[in-house]
């Protein structure tokens, strides 16, 4: 089970999901159109109409009987070929679809759901912009990693005020990320294998973020502004960026497990601050630091591949430093 389900498995485990009372009917119907909208896919084959949908496979209810939870990660979505295409072949079907690019969307009928607050659809093969109807659910967790989304990330996601927990990761995502994406306590913001440009809002310094993971796109300025010695974040992952700035004086949270600032253009020393951190994972190669690593406390636990292709580092676990 991927990290990334763990926020949603949480939330699972403190919902009563009951099999005697039946769901609401138009929970139901909007459930049924979602299914139809993805193309009937084989998963969703017990969704029936004269049935209860609080027993449906990847379907989740409260004790009143409203859709809470939806995960249909790893479907097989198919979409709809123009008739003017006649009776072809379902193998022909999967040809076109594989040839022209064409993919499913997000089913608008998800937008239905009133009580909806967590939704799953990674590596369903969904594709096209991020739809701007999501913004009318109640969402607080949304995972759509790993499908071929593609256009900016709209600005209708700062209109949920109870989102807490954003997964986007492994799309073709571009432009800049919007600020104010997510809301309350106990954050996760996953936007990285995208396309994303320009700087790193400020707001993501501010408030109770625990992940932040922005890696593998081409994000550019001054980054450390996310460091700090109170804030709460345990993994920062900013890797595989353009982002410039002097990491000599920086601190960081003495919470943090994870820290990768690798293939940068990151300037300064390898601040003294990350003695006392013990650091699961640590990564700051592909740079242009320079000086002497510091080696006390939890440094030691680091190898080269720490720091290796920077501008002038030197000192364990590299070559020794000269007078």
């Amino acid at each position: 089970m991927p990290i990334s389900h763990l926020f949603f498995l949480f939330f699972v485990s403190h919902l009563t999901i009951s099999s005697s009372l039946d769901c609401n009917a138009a929970d139901r119907r909007a459930l049924l159109n979602v299914k139809s909208e993805l193309g009937n896919p084989p998963e969703l084959s017990a969704w029936l109409p004269a049935t209860n949908c609080c027993t449906w496979s990847n379907v989740y209810c409260t004790d009143t009987g409203r859709i809470y939870n939806i995960y249909l990660f790893s479907l097989n979505v198919s979409t709809t070929i123009p008739n003017s295409l006649g009776d072809l072949s379902e193998l022909l079907t999967i040809q076109l679809q594989t040839i022209l690019g064409i993919y499913g969307t997000i089913p608008p009928s998800f937008s239905k759901l009133t009580k909806l607050e967590l939704l799953d659809l990674t590596n369903t093969s969904v594709s096209g912009p991020i739809p701007d109807f999501l913004s009318r659910t109640n969402l607080s967790g949304l995972d759509l990693s790993n499908n071929k989304f593609s256009g900016p990330i709209p600005l209708s996601l700062t209109k949920l005020p109870n989102l807490r927990y954003l997964d986007l990761s492994g799309n073709s995502l571009s432009g800049t990320i919007p600020p104010g994406l997510l809301h309350g306590t106990f954050r996760f913001l996953y936007l990285s294998h995208n396309k994303l440009i320009g700087e790193i809002p400020k707001d993501y310094g501010n408030g109770d973020i625990d992940t932040i993971d922005l890696s593998h796109n081409r994000l550019t300025g001054d980054a450390s502004f996310l460091f700090g010695i109170t804030k709460p974040m345990t993994k920062i992952d900013l890797s595989w960026n353009q982002l410039e700035f002097d990491l000599t004086r920086a601190v960081f949270p003495h919470h943090l497990d994870y820290l990768d600032l690798s293939y940068n253009k990151i300037k300064g020393k390898v601040p003294k601050s990350l003695q006392d951190i013990p650091l699961r994972f640590l990564n700051v190669s592909y740079n242009e630091l320079c000086g002497e690593i510091p080696n006390r406390r939890f440094m030691v636990y680091h190898n080269a591949d720490s720091y290796i292709h920077n501008k002038c580092l030197c000192g364990a676990p590299l070559r020794p430093c000269t007078t």
